[in-house]
């Protein structure tokens, strides 16, 4: 109880830090909201051969594409938020009171979650007069993925940062960890474009799954066994990432 308590006094901090400055959240989806505009207009001949014969069917499979590489990125460039308050000290004094050490990580990564969320909605509502109708169960099934994959995402890169403890070196690990798995999680194009070799490597990229369940739910296929996986392949994700990033929280601000 007193985890669960902690971590929602910490989220609660952080969920107030950010509606302080929510430009930040608007800025988040700016670059989507380009390429929802002036590159998903291109799609329709490339995505013909895997069923797209209009521009809403093109749409509906770029944008849970775009939304996973937004949990993806969303995530893996938090851990610079968590240096900078290392350099403040706010971590130092957060010592010192009785708040649990796991909790501080949480909490600040369930703010994440948060964000990444009211990002997706905006991008799914400006996705709206594209033709991109998606029923609300199976939209909000879909936005459990995403958070699946922005906890993931997010408590990797708080792990790596606390690792690395240096911003310059952090920024190279992450866009070293963060284009193969863009790329190879078929988040601009379908990965059934590409050859034998490239599938078979990307299956074994979580966040593969996940652009793969979050496609059928966004074109109507409900009965697609791709989102039970997604769910099973992201939630994996997400308990031994928040796990080994807890650990190592934990052990770095004893």
């Amino acid at each position: 109880m007193k985890l669960l308590r902690d971590t929602w006094l910490i989220f609660q901090r952080h969920m107030l830090l950010m509606l302080r400055s929510p430009l930040w959240v608007v800025l988040g989806v700016a670059q989507p909201a380009v390429y929802l505009i002036l590159f998903a207009p291109l799609l329709k001949p490339a995505l013909a051969s895997v069923g797209a014969n209009t521009m809403s069917d093109a749409y509906k499979i770029y944008v849970p594409g775009m939304l996973i590489a937004l949990a993806l990125a969303g995530g893996l460039y938090v851990g610079f938020g968590l240096l900078g308050d290392l350099a403040n000290g706010v971590i130092e004094r957060s010592r010192v009171t009785t708040v649990s050490r796991v909790a501080l990580l949480l909490g600040r990564s369930l703010r994440d979650v948060v964000t990444v969320i009211v990002q997706s909605i905006i991008i799914t509502v400006l996705s709206l007069p594209f033709g991109v109708f998606v029923n609300i169960g199976s939209l909000l099934l879909g936005y459990a993925i995403l958070a699946l994959c922005a906890l993931s995402s997010a408590s990797i890169s708080y792990g790596i940062a606390i690792r690395v403890a240096n911003p310059s070196v952090l920024g190279q690990v992450v866009n070293n960890i963060a284009q193969p798995l863009m790329l190879l999680s078929g988040t601009l194009l379908p990965l059934a474009l590409a050859p034998l070799w490239l599938r078979t490597v990307a299956d074994f990229n979580p966040f593969n799954w996940a652009a793969k369940g979050l496609r059928a739910l966004f074109i109507g296929n409900t009965s697609d066994p791709a989102i039970w996986q997604s769910i099973a392949i992201a939630g994996g994700l997400m308990v031994v990432a928040v796990i080994w990033s807890a650990r190592t929280f934990s052990r770095s601000v004893r």
